[in-house]
């Protein structure tokens, strides 16, 4: 699993997200700098991880080879596009185009057959490079709050929001019988991890799709409020199909409360990262003392 070619792609998969997380300015004005042809045609590099690990794999396909390499670009000119014709960012059709398309091939794997066993991850993190590189840097949206740069504040919206679902859920998970309670405390190290993993590869990308841009684009048509129990609801039904192949209500429910308070952490400040906390460390104490 861990061989040269997966290790390159994965540095090459987490290079853009990870620039843009921590140097958007840097990011935001290297990319403008750049002619259009090359500005809408760079994110077609992002198949390199694709054709890095499936080569090595012995999995290479070029169906799949073609959809890396088309559908970031597609994106770049749709939100392209949409800066033009919606310059006051109100949400252009094209803006929610994107949004259904990345949201329904992340949760309904679309795309993970692509990948040899246990790297769909890969997917996931390619899918997010894409949505970066057009709703933050070719889009510009206002708002969104990707800035990873953690403050002490964000910190304390995160875990603030994170104490007031705390009680919630569980008072509605162990009396639906969702969660289950076991008291095996973990090494320190193992915490962290689970957390770190978390924050990046779960909280971080999902933050950033519900409420830094589709949330935040809702505000703009329907309001604070109608905007923060819509997207929490969309959040929810997100779940549908999580730990089992049938319509699992409960965690649709757990979730649809758990993103009214990640929507309240983000939309405090706009911040992505304070409303990655609380999704982290809700999601940390779920997998290791509740799952």
């Amino acid at each position: 699993m861990l061989t040269p070619a997966n290790i390159a792609a994965a540095l090459l998969a987490l290079i853009p997200y990870l620039t843009v997380a921590f140097s958007p300015g840097f990011a935001t004005a290297r990319v403008s700098a750049l002619p259009p042809w090359a500005r809408l045609g760079c994110p077609a590099a992002f198949c390199a991880p694709y054709v890095l690990v499936t080569l090595g794999a012995g999995d290479f396909r070029w169906a799949w080879f073609a959809l890396y390499l088309l559908l970031p670009p597609a994106i770049a000119l749709l939100l392209e596009q949409a800066a033009h014709a919606d310059s006051g960012q109100r949400g252009d059709w094209r803006d929610y185009l994107v949004l259904v398309t990345l949201g329904l091939a992340v949760d309904l794997r679309w795309f993970e057959g692509a990948w040899p066993p246990h790297l769909a991850i890969f997917n996931k993190v390619l899918l997010l490079d894409a949505g970066i590189y057009g709703f933050v840097l070719i889009r510009k949206l206002d708002g969104t709050g990707f800035d990873l740069r953690l403050r002490p504040r964000d910190a304390g919206i995160g875990l603030r929001e994170m104490v007031i679902y705390t009680p919630i859920a569980l008072g509605l998970g162990l009396g639906l019988g969702f969660l289950h309670a076991h008291g095996v405390w973990p090494e320190w190290g193992a915490i962290a991890a689970a957390w770190i993993f978390t924050f990046f590869f779960i909280a971080v990308p999902e933050e950033l799709f519900f409420r830094g841009w589709l949330q935040n684009l809702l505000e703009r048509r329907i309001g604070r409020y109608g905007a923060l129990f819509l997207t929490a609801a969309l959040f929810g039904l997100a779940h549908f199909n999580k730990r089992t192949t049938s319509f699992n209500w409960r965690y649709v429910l757990l979730a649809a409360v758990a993103g009214v308070f990640y929507g309240r952490a983000w939309r405090t400040d706009r911040r992505v990262g304070a409303s990655a906390v609380t999704h982290a460390t809700v999601d940390a104490i779920w997998s290791l003392w509740l799952k």
